[in-house]
């Protein structure tokens, strides 16, 4: 968290994470979706002093069902040395489908990470974007 002119700046990193390969090769894929959903969030919380960083934390190929991802490790390094204020992701099933590994998620922030619902739920069948439902983790 920094202080620009008597505002604080959350500097919000997007995960993004898809199971498989299949269709990673396309021009906009899956994770191109997830990562625009979300950051169309973030610009709306401008107002809330949330500044999206440029470092990507995509895993294209990896199950949610294990924490054994590049791109999560990072991330959560990142958590841990401060660079990261808010974390947003498309669905909390991006990040984690095991309650037992969000529960070990949460311990290894020494308990700084809360959950939220105030981010993006996409659409699919329709393609619209609701930003009045999604899943943000913020270290407090």
């Amino acid at each position: 968290m920094r202080s620009e002119r008597g505002r604080t700046t959350l500097r919000c990193a997007v995960y993004t994470r898809v199971s498989t390969e299949h269709g990673l090769e396309q021009e906009f894929n899956s994770l191109d979706n997830q990562r625009e959903a979300s950051e169309a969030y973030v610009k709306s919380q401008a107002h809330e002093g949330w500044k999206l960083i440029r470092t990507r934390y995509d895993d294209g190929g990896y199950s949610g069902g294990s924490m054994e991802r590049p791109a999560l490790k990072r991330l959560l390094d990142d958590v841990r040395a401060h660079r990261v204020d808010v974390i947003v992701v498309y669905k909390v099933d991006r990040l984690t489908r095991s309650l037992a590994d969000f529960a070990k998620l949460v311990e290894l922030s020494s308990g700084i990470v809360r959950l939220g619902h105030a981010g993006v739920q996409h659409d699919e069948q329709h393609g619209t974007v609701d930003p009045q439902r999604a899943s943000v983790l913020r270290p407090v």
